[in-house]
């Protein structure tokens, strides 16, 4: 869920958590009249603690310019741009003009951009 969307229920949920009382229960009510008014509340209320546990849409913007050479050898793991497994963020990362990276032997890894791990 977008910011602006999450802003915006939350808005409508507490104006018609605020509005109950006012349009319903000011003149005198009869039973049906509260029942709606509870019912009215309850919706609002749901609506506004299910707005507020929503998270942030994920946005990954990752751009990679003028990388260098990536060279692996013997089950190396090698890499010049951006690589997000475990930090798979919600922001902007960029790098530009990366050296070479080169990776040589059985489990080794080698990064000169944004790695994240």
């Amino acid at each position: 869920m977008s910011q602006g969307w999450k802003i915006t229920v939350i808005v409508l949920a507490v104006a018609g958590i605020v509005s109950t009382p006012l349009a319903w229960l000011l003149d005198s009510p009869d039973g049906g009249q509260l029942a709606a008014a509870t019912v009215q509340s309850a919706v609002s209320i749901a609506a506004l603690v299910w707005a507020m546990f929503q998270h942030p849409e994920n946005r990954t913007e990752d751009t990679a310019l003028e990388t260098g050479e990536a060279r692996a050898e013997d089950g190396g793991a090698a890499n010049t741009g951006i690589k997000r497994p475990g930090g798979h963020g919600s922001g902007t990362a960029r790098a530009e003009r990366t050296g070479n990276a080169t990776a040589t032997g059985d489990g080794s890894s080698a990064n000169s951009g944004i790695d994240y791990s």
